[in-house]
């Protein structure tokens, strides 16, 4: 399988007419947050992939869309209506099967300003505690909890900076302990040197920095299944 990663910028490899070529063998699309939605909307339509998105910090013109409790003003449109918005799945603080894949999302980053979609760490592990029990159902009936985490911000010590804004959550380092994705997938860090660390390995899961755009690729084989385990 081979998923094209982005996050953060717009990458002109990726923003091309020659970008369904360039990515024609493309199994799908992860999103990391901080991309007008307009640039996803883009991606759906130039590679007709499965594509899946969480947000980030900054870009949140349409977070009220799909969050309308979180925002001050009400009356935003209900979630449900706008579920194929762009033709991508949105994977905020929930769970999905994609047939091949099993897959969670977690939006925002730590809280500096009091800004849209910043959460302090017990406002994210709530929000992950809600999606335990279809976790367990996935353990269950597929014999692993998680294949992909897709969030904006990174674990805490992990690919984060020191400044408010970067920090990453010492939540997901609970969560990556007890249900072992194979893959977690984030943005918000910017890569500006070659020599940045973009992959590290965390207990059982490989993380992801997905800055500007990357290309992750594996054997479907080396998921775990229920059926063959």
């Amino acid at each position: 399988m081979k998923i094209l990663c982005v996050s953060d910028q717009i990458d002109p490899l990726v923003y091309s007419s020659s970008a369904k070529e360039r990515f024609e063998d493309i199994d799908l699309v992860l999103c990391a947050g901080d991309l007008a939605m307009e640039y996803v909307d883009y991606i759906v339509s130039a590679l007709n992939k499965p594509t899946y998105f969480v947000f980030g910090n900054h870009n949140l013109k349409e977070f009220c869309f799909y969050h309308p409790n979180e925002c001050p003003q009400r009356g935003a449109a209900p979630y449900d209506a706008l579920k194929y918005a762009h033709g991508a799945h949105y994977l905020g603080f929930k769970t999905f099967n994609d047939g091949k894949l099993l897959m969670a999302g977690a939006s925002g980053s730590k809280l500096y300003n009091n800004g849209q979609c910043q959460y302090t760490d017990k406002q994210m592990k709530y929000r992950l505690i809600k999606m335990i029990p279809q976790l367990y159902y996935n353990k269950w009936r597929y014999g692993r909890y998680l294949d992909i985490f897709l969030t904006h911000t990174p674990p805490k010590d992990i690919h984060d900076k020191s400044d408010p804004c970067h920090q990453g959550f010492d939540c997901y380092r609970w969560f990556l302990k007890k249900f072992k994705p194979t893959y977690m997938i984030h943005g918000h860090i910017h890569l500006y040197d070659i020599q940045d660390i973009r992959v590290s390995k965390f207990e059982e899961t490989t993380i992801i920095n997905a800055f500007s755009h990357y290309i992750l690729e594996f054997d479907e084989k080396d998921l775990m299944h229920s059926e063959t385990n």
